[in-house]
């Protein structure tokens, strides 16, 4: 029998949760979220329940990689064999979660060679692990702040890439592994280790919510949804519906969305200016500040859009080498609302130590020369 979970659209009051969720279903390429909050605050009602707003994709019939049948580069060797001569058959498939369990062992996570096989008639099969099945999905890691280092660095490392390799027994594989990563934990039982907090592209902190009002209704749709959870559901198809063409609209804008040259400036400096490590958070702002101008259907990106961009992907990531703690919301409120015209203009006089290079590409050998002027 199959769970019927609460739906999204029936969760209230936690607005940038589900602002954060929605956008990266917009724009996987976006790379995933971390959720932080106390228990009870509805971090894993969201997760479950966001599978009722992302639309249905295409895969190659039969493939245990769920091979996209528009990207044949990309096709594993199961898929490039069988249709090399036939023509290609795909099906619609909905979006999994896919939960990874906190006792998961490398060989499970990554994959690994059918050893009897291999003893008894010395042919090499793979076995594929949780990440070729998440190819394409969700994956979700409960109370990632226990889950092993070495295990989160597995997942991280992937993510990244998009790729999966393995390497057993003298047995070569790759399989392309791209999903949504989804992680949420509970600040009260540990913290995550820098180098993994980074690593997680945007992050949002839940708190109960406090508004009388909200309480209420919150008890009222949860009883209601534990009376008879196929009747509440009911309730919200046509919500769910709404906003997942709009999810389908917002992806076909989103190409089209322009960002000032100014808010370049203004998250560089930003950015430089209060020591954030590395140069993902600017890449992150930016990209995260698109979608969201795409979700309301706008061809250019606001300050609003910047600014909340930065919330999300500056309140988890180190600052000065890991010395300084991450920027709050206050601060970041303070910045932007604080920005004058004047800030709108590049200021070349901060820019020091720049060099002029000439960069020759030779096409023979992918040859890069630079030489200083």
């Amino acid at each position: 029998m199959k769970k019927i979970y609460f739906p999204f659209t029936a969760i209230v009051g936690q607005e940038e949760l589900l602002l954060g969720i929605i956008l990266n279903i917009i724009n996987p390429k976006l790379g995933g979220l971390l959720i932080k909050g106390v228990k009870g605050s509805g971090k894993s009602t969201s997760v479950y329940s966001m599978t009722d707003i992302i639309p249905e994709i295409e895969v190659m019939n039969d493939c245990k990689f769920n091979c996209n049948p528009q990207q044949p580069e990309y096709w594993c060797e199961g898929c490039r064999n069988s249709n090399s001569t036939e023509k290609v058959k795909n099906i619609s498939m909905k979006v999994a979660n896919i939960p990874v369990p906190l006792s998961i062992t490398e060989d499970r996570l990554l994959g690994n060679v059918d050893v009897e096989l291999l003893l008894k008639e010395g042919k090499q099969r793979f076995i594929p692990g949780l990440l070729a099945k998440a190819h394409r999905q969700i994956l979700y890691i409960d109370e990632v702040n226990l889950l092993p280092d070495h295990i989160v660095d597995d997942i991280l490392d992937v993510s990244s890439m998009g790729w999966n390799h393995i390497e057993r027994e003298g047995f070569s594989v790759s399989h392309p592994s791209e999903f949504l990563l989804i992680g949420t934990m509970n600040p009260e039982e540990g913290e995550l280790r820098p180098q993994i907090l980074d690593r997680f592209p945007l992050s949002v902190e839940v708190a109960s919510v406090t508004n009388e009002a909200y309480r209420r209704e919150i008890i009222n749709r949860n009883l209601a949804y534990e009376k008879n959870p196929s009747e509440f559901r009911k309730q919200f198809l046509q919500e769910t519906e709404n906003l997942k063409n709009l999810i389908i609209l917002s992806r076909t804008l989103l190409e089209k969305v322009e960002v000032k040259s100014e808010f370049y400036d203004i998250v560089v400096n930003f950015c430089a200016d209060k020591k954030v490590d590395g140069h993902r958070a600017d890449i992150g702002i930016i990209k995260t500040a698109r979608t969201h101008a795409a979700f309301e259907m706008k061809l250019l990106v606001e300050l609003r859009h910047i600014k909340q961009a930065a919330k999300f992907v500056l309140g988890h990531r180190t600052r000065e080498g890991g010395l300084s703690k991450p920027l709050t919301e206050e601060e970041i409120d303070i910045f932007f609302d604080n920005l004058k015209k004047e800030d709108f203009i590049k200021e070349t006089d901060r820019s020091i130590g720049i060099i002029n290079k000439e960069i020759n590409l030779f096409s023979e050998g992918g040859l890069i020369q630079q030489e200083k002027k």
